[in-house]
């Protein structure tokens, strides 16, 4: 089981469910590691400064954002935290939307949302009522110091996030030369759609993941194996390296309040007086 790499709470309304992020998805290509063609010693990445050439200790790395006459405005890690406290710890949901109005660009990178504590009835009471609504969650969260938007969605018995990319991430297709839309702006006969069509549908099929295989690193893997088999290796000597620690995080532990949620919903707005 991979490791826990954000702990927290999904909040809607007043209702908070303590969760423990896991990832969904792992790195199933091939993990080249660089050696020393001369030396068939590791070689590994260093922290280096860029005008003495040295290596710089993890201890004497700070956080610096340029701005604009050149200089760097330095901030700790707790700046940084006590800036935006409000969702460091909250998967913080804004709105519901149907799924299939997210465009797939949109989507980055899968995780698994496991609850925590004595949240299971709530946890399931969100994924179950998502489901009959048949909508997703769209939330804030922010894991590594930074902010993502993201997708809470349920999926079988359990709830996934999903990370988004904001909208100023993607990039514009009026850059690119593209056909116009439309069947007469792009000039196509009635014929050739017919046939496109008639391809499509006999190629078309349910979907079944286990299907496909990742051809390219089987390739690798038997390459490797038939040179281990002849004997054509290199002997490296291991370096002993300390692993990183465990992450910490705090889970808030708050009670349904589904009834304040909705009568904080229907309130309406307090008019300012002139």
């Amino acid at each position: 089981m991979p490791r826990v790499i954000w702990k927290g709470a999904i909040s809607f309304g007043l209702v908070h469910v303590p969760v423990a992020l896991y990832p969904a998805s792992s790195e199933s290509g091939i993990d080249f590691d660089w050696l020393d063609k001369r030396t068939m010693d590791p070689v590994g990445y260093q922290r280096i400064n860029k005008r003495t050439g040295k290596v710089v200790d993890k201890q004497h790395i700070v956080r610096g954002t340029k701005v604009d006459d050149g200089g760097y405005v330095v901030l700790s890690d707790d700046e940084i935290r006590n800036a935006y406290p409000k969702t460091m710890q909250s998967i913080e949901i804004e709105c519901f939307v149907r799924a299939d109005q997210i465009p797939f660009v949109h989507l980055e990178k899968p995780y698994y949302l496991e609850p925590v504590g004595k949240s299971e009835k709530v946890y399931a009471l969100l994924r179950e009522a998502m489901l009959s609504a048949g909508v997703i969650g769209i939330a804030r969260v922010v894991m590594h110091l930074k902010e993502h938007l993201a997708a809470v969605i349920p999926a079988g018995p359990a709830l996934m996030l999903d990370t988004l990319r904001w909208v100023d991430e993607i990039r514009p297709w009026n850059e690119l030369k593209l056909p116009p839309e439309g069947k007469a702006a792009a000039g196509l006969k009635e014929a050739e759609l017919k046939m496109a069509g008639q391809l499509i549908e006999d190629m078309t099929e349910p979907w079944h993941a286990e299907r496909f295989a990742d051809r390219f690193t089987e390739a690798i893997h038997a390459l490797v194996k038939q040179r281990a088999e002849a004997g054509k290796t290199e002997r490296v000597r291991p370096l002993e390296e300390a692993g990183p620690g465990e992450p910490q995080g705090n889970v808030v532990d708050l009670t349904e309040l589904l009834k304040r949620s909705l009568g904080e919903r229907k309130k309406p707005p307090t008019r300012k007086r002139a």
